[in-house]
């Protein structure tokens, strides 16, 4: 087990690094920069030769290959640098934005998690007693997701400090992604209830007279557990950066909002860093899946 943790860990280097080269070359792909973009109203003259000294301030007319020397040696001290666009250190200015979209994000899994998992199961069990009569329930269900933010009022979008304080004003956006995102767990853990229930060793509980709900519960519900499980957690850590929509809906000051403010000004230090936190998100959920596997289900080993 501690072999694999290690390997693990070690595999996550060259995939960060990967993702370090992918973005940090796409994002000079794209047309245009933050310089062009600071001086655009400018005269030309003026523009040509304020371009030139910003662009030399910025380190942006170093070759390319050593603009990213540099930002790698950045990253493996864990210094993001400085915001092009702000000037403030990248650190801070991801500090306060990624506390308030971990807190949505836990509440909306919270959310999804509560009504997913009851839900899946009890449009699971009617199927296998009265011929399929109401296998129509479920994708009824995961139809009404689609419209719960409609005529919520937004929340404020200063004051994130407290994670107390900030429930009341984060409980209408949790209560409607986590009621969107609730459809997709809902819909694997029927289906995966409805497979495990096909399984001798339930027929073989219950031919000994178990109790239906210990079945449920104690041996249906926990090895049908495992794709749910990995559902909820790709979605967890899609939610860190990606509720882009929702920020802006309800006036959020969160990761998603600061990654569109970040790409619309083409600042490539605070674009390049927020990707770098997302990959890692992903790669480290991930790997916390992959843990709990071996919990739900003895008969997983890790080598």
């Amino acid at each position: 087990m501690i072999k694999y943790i290690i390997k693990r860990l070690l595999l996550m280097i060259p995939t960060l690094f990967g993702v370090a080269v992918i973005i940090f070359f796409l994002m000079r792909i794209v047309p245009g920069d933050i310089v062009e973009l600071r001086f655009a109203g400018e005269s030309a003259y003026a523009q040509k030769e304020n371009l030139d000294k910003e662009r030399v301030r910025l380190g942006l007319d170093k070759p390319i290959w050593q603009q990213f020397l540099t930002w790698i040696g950045g990253l493996l001290r864990l210094d993001f640098g400085t915001s092009m666009w702000t000037g403030a250190p990248i650190t801070e200015e991801i500090r306060l934005r990624f506390a308030l979209s971990l807190q949505l994000a836990i509440m909306a899994t919270i959310v999804a998690i509560l009504l997913a998992i009851p839900l899946g199961v009890i449009a699971a069990v009617p199927r296998l007693h009265d011929g399929g009569r109401l296998a129509v329930r479920p994708n009824l269900q995961t139809l009404i997701p689609v419209s719960p933010s409609v005529g919520l009022h937004a929340a404020a979008a200063d004051g994130w400090v407290n994670p107390v304080q900030n429930l009341a004003q984060l409980i209408w956006p949790a209560l409607a992604v986590g009621y969107r995102y609730s459809a997709v767990a809902t819909r694997m853990t029927r289906s995966a209830m409805l497979e495990v229930l096909r399984e001798d060793y339930i027929r073989t509980a219950r031919a000994k007279g178990l109790w239906e709900k210990l079945i449920l519960s104690r041996h249906a519900l926990k090895n049908a557990m495992l794709p749910v499980l990995t559902v909820i957690a790709l979605e967890f850590a899609f939610l860190i950066g990606g509720l882009v929509v929702t920020e802006q809906v309800f006036n959020l000051n969160g990761l998603g909002m600061l990654f569109v403010e970040a790409v619309g000004h083409r600042d490539y230090t605070l674009t390049q860093a927020l990707v770098m936190l997302v990959a890692f998100v992903f790669i480290f959920v991930n790997f916390l899946v992959d843990l709990t596997y071996a919990w739900l289900d003895p008969r997983i080993r890790f080598r």
